[in-house]
């Protein structure tokens, strides 16, 4: 299949590793996808595991909702963090606790953000990673999900790997 030609939309396309989303495989361009929240607040989940590697995505996003400024869902932030590494912070989740029994996560602001990824992504020969976004603390189902990932990138022709992180030994 050539960059950009397009499949049918199946969570198949997608790559699925045991590892650290965070030490993302591969050489070239990387993206590292993952959902943040339209409230501001910074400090669960993954989030947790980028700001120990690195403090420029969390600052960027803060900085966003200084002085009454804000994120709205399906923004997304690129945040160059090493030479070929850049980290998304894609605006998709609401709020941060089900609301009238909805999870946070928003679908269609979800959908929109990855396209611009896969905009991105396209333009600069990159590769995305994540961990399976939207499914932890933003309540998503994984199956949905993933046809959204598959929809916007894998069946675009950007190539994506979804890590789980190790099971814990005994």
């Amino acid at each position: 299949m050539k960059l950009g030609e397009r499949r049918s939309s199946t969570p198949e396309a997608i790559e699925y590793r045991t590892g650290d989303a965070t030490r993302p495989e591969g050489a070239g361009p990387r993206i590292i996808a993952h959902v943040c929240n339209d409230s501001g607040k910074w400090g669960a989940g993954f989030v947790l595991a980028v700001s120990r590697r690195w403090k420029p995505p969390e600052q960027e996003y803060r900085r966003s909702f200084e002085n009454g400024r804000m994120l709205h869902l399906g923004e997304v932030q690129f945040v160059p963090v090493d030479r070929d590494v850049t980290v998304a912070n894609m605006v998709a989740q609401h709020g941060l606790r089900r609301s009238r029994g909805a999870p946070p996560i928003r679908y269609d602001a979800l959908r929109a953000a990855l396209t611009e990824v896969a905009r991105v992504a396209l333009a600069s020969g990159a590769s995305v990673h994540m961990p399976r976004i939207g499914s932890g603390l933003a309540g998503g189902r994984w199956e949905d999900i993933s046809a959204i990932i598959a929809e916007t990138l894998s069946d675009r022709g950007v190539p994506v790997t979804v890590y789980d992180l190790p099971r814990p030994s005994p």
